[in-house]
């Protein structure tokens, strides 16, 4: 099972590396066409909004599993870590409950949609671009829970990405990628 996350992480981590940069260096095509030639390409415009949109959801969701969603946690961190785990794994199931639903209404959503509803310039059913919300939130959800197992049945504390071993930088090592 742990091969399974693995290639997970790889996968979400590298979609979300070539979406970053296909956008920008779309967005740089477009600065230059603009800029030196007087034209502007109007597909790239929208090509790159779909993309960030993309590489916002799915980062959001490498984010989940990398646990470096903001939190307030300056009243956990004063816990004892059995006690605050729970209270994480609280607001968690929330969030599932949330993601949930709203995995729910985006697929509603999404049929809805009818088949002359499309990209502006692309002209790419509109569907299609818009699927990225029930992938994204659930993976989301897969990486909150695949977190709370390993705080909550592994003990297993994932690195707040927050914080910074202040004594290893000073010894000159590297610090740890999360």
């Amino acid at each position: 099972m742990s091969s399974f996350w693995r290639h997970l992480d790889k996968l979400e981590s590298y979609i979300c590396q070539l979406l970053l940069a296909a956008f920008v260096c779309l967005l740089f095509v477009q600065i230059i066409s603009r800029s030196v030639f007087g034209n502007s390409i109007t597909w790239i415009e929208e090509l790159s909004v779909f993309m960030f949109v993309w590489f916002a959801y799915f980062g959001a969701s490498y984010a989940a599993r990398m646990y470096a969603h903001n939190r307030v946690s300056f009243h956990l961190n004063r816990m004892p870590r059995s006690v605050a785990r729970w209270i994480e794994a609280a607001g968690d199931l929330v969030w599932v409950g949330f993601n949930l639903v709203f995995i729910r209404y985006a697929i509603e959503y999404i049929s809805l949609l009818k088949p002359f509803v499309k990209a502006q310039t692309l002209g790419w059913p509109m569907k299609w671009v818009m699927l990225v919300l029930p992938i994204a939130f659930a993976l989301m959800t897969l990486r909150i829970l695949q977190v709370n197992y390993l705080k909550l049945v592994l003990g297993q504390d994932p690195r707040d990405p927050d914080e910074v071993d202040v004594a290893a930088l000073a010894a000159g090592a590297k610090p740890e990628a999360a």
